[in-house]
């Protein structure tokens, strides 16, 4: 369904096991980070009362999300972590196209929104289906079902307000770029990492 070309290598799951203090850190984070991509899509394109009404959605869940999290870390007897950099995040951002119109850069980060809830959502059945603890599993299923409609909804607003962007076209390019770039990626206890 996503259609990621490459998928991640289970023994990730391992290392974010190992490490449930940082990587359930690097996922608040995360959620708080999708939140104000959301938001900010909003800022930048609030012609588009759909698109206002759909992303407000997604930034509250999101921000519900950080909230489950953070409670968990909470709960656990962790600390939540200082907010860190997310390369892989970089490097997505740095392949957005930044020439063209106004409406082809709404479209990029659209494509760019979509591929980050898309490996989220990979991640996190990775997750689901490969820690032991059955609370924690149940907790990273439902997170990769509501990550998965954030990536369709992302996904069809660009294919909806495309003016001079082939989409099909430009996310098969993001899917490829991905699939190379994720290769860098799996080895830490990071969402993305």
């Amino acid at each position: 369904m996503l259609g990621l070309k490459l998928t991640t290598d289970p023994r990730w799951a391992n290392i974010a096991e190992d490490n449930l203090c940082e990587i359930l850190s690097d996922h608040a984070w995360c959620e708080q980070k999708a939140a104000t991509n959301a938001i900010s899509l909003i800022a930048n394109n609030s012609e588009y009362p759909d698109l206002v009404k759909a992303l407000t959605e997604v930034a509250l869940e999101e921000m519900q999300h950080f909230q489950m999290v953070t409670e968990l870390i909470w709960k656990r007897g962790y600390t939540l972590g200082r907010e860190r950099k997310d390369d892989y995040v970089g490097q997505l951002m740095k392949f957005c196209k930044k020439d063209g119109s106004r409406n082809s850069a709404f479209i990029e980060r659209l494509l760019f929104s979509a591929m980050i809830e898309a490996r989220s959502c990979e991640r996190f059945k990775l997750l689901s289906t490969n820690i032991k603890d059955p609370a924690l599993a149940k907790f990273y299923y439902d997170l990769m079902v509501s990550e998965a409609g954030h990536y369709t909804l992302f996904l069809n607003f660009a294919r909806k307000y495309a003016k001079d962007v082939d989409v099909d076209k430009r996310w098969q390019e993001w899917l490829e770029f991905e699939s190379v770039l994720i290769q860098s990626y799996g080895t830490k206890e990071q969402i993305h990492g």
